[in-house]
């Protein structure tokens, strides 16, 4: 008699479940698209939408099908989530550290939270009472109040450049290669995958350092506004010498990235 964590297991094997997580990691692509094209209009003084998750469903919903494509976007982001939870849940027995399987499951859980919230924000752009114009002020201004609070804001800081860092290295030694089967990895197009995976993974790193970076200066000065999201935090590059030219770079390379998203897609290995 097979026990609900059989049942799970074998649904997180499934084959249905390949195809729902490569529709999952194609909508993950086109987020980051769009994001990066947004960037790259920031980087020339021509922005009408946030250069963020929030700011390119809402730059999406604007176009033609684009309502089609939120709901699309909100479902797919919905099935990554479900992924990462499953894996949280019942992932990595093939390991045999306990602390880096429960790394690993700490990590799925960390990127369900970051996928959902992405689909919630599509879902709420497909019903209509998302902006695409929100912020992270006012939820820092409240933490901040609270006992503590203003540790809480500084340790999540950490958290956030320490992701960031971790997807500079990733991309640096090229470990999301583990992400792509032998097929995606060979040849001239293998080669291609490589290096867009490189470039994305780096400059998604560096971004979300930019982020983390805010809410620390946040902590340390006790000031909810010097904090804010990627949007933000890209247009703090523009104030760096050279500045519109890394925001350029950067913007290219976020959407590097969603192209990395379809190749893995394409060739998943997980």
């Amino acid at each position: 008699m097979s026990t609900p964590a059989d049942t799970a297991e074998s649904v997180h094997q499934s084959k249905w479940m390949d195809y729902a997580i490569k529709i999952g990691l194609v909508t993950y692509g086109v987020v980051h698209l769009l994001v990066g094209w947004l960037a790259l209009q920031l980087a020339f003084g021509d922005k009408e939408d946030q250069a963020s998750s929030s700011g390119a469903l809402h730059y999406l919903s604007q176009q033609p099908l684009g309502g089609f494509l939120i709901w699309v976007i909100a479902i797919g982001m919905l099935f990554l989530v479900v992924w990462r939870l499953l894996e949280f849940a019942f992932g990595y027995p093939e390991e045999s550290d306990d602390k880096k399987r429960w790394r690993k499951r700490a990590t799925s859980l960390g990127k369900a939270v970051i996928y959902g919230v992405i689909s919630y924000s599509a879902f709420k752009t497909a019903t209509g009472n998302g902006g695409g114009k929100g912020g992270s002020d006012s939820m820092t201004a409240k933490v901040m109040n609270w006992p503590g609070g203003q540790l809480l804001v500084g340790a999540a800081a950490l958290a956030i450049i320490g992701y960031g860092i971790s997807l500079i290295i990733r991309g640096w030694t090229e470990k999301f290669r583990e992400n792509l089967d032998a097929q995606g990895q060979s040849g001239q197009d293998g080669s291609a995958y490589v290096t867009i995976g490189k470039v994305g993974y780096i400059a998604k790193g560096v971004s979300i350092v930019l982020v983390g970076g805010l809410f620390g200066y946040a902590a340390i000065t006790h000031e909810a506004k010097k904090s804010g999201g990627l949007d933000q935090a890209l247009q703090k590059v523009l104030e760096f010498p050279f500045g519109q030219v890394i925001l350029a770079v950067i913007a290219v390379g976020i959407a590097a990235y969603g192209v990395f998203c379809f190749a893995r897609a394409k060739h998943l290995s997980r």
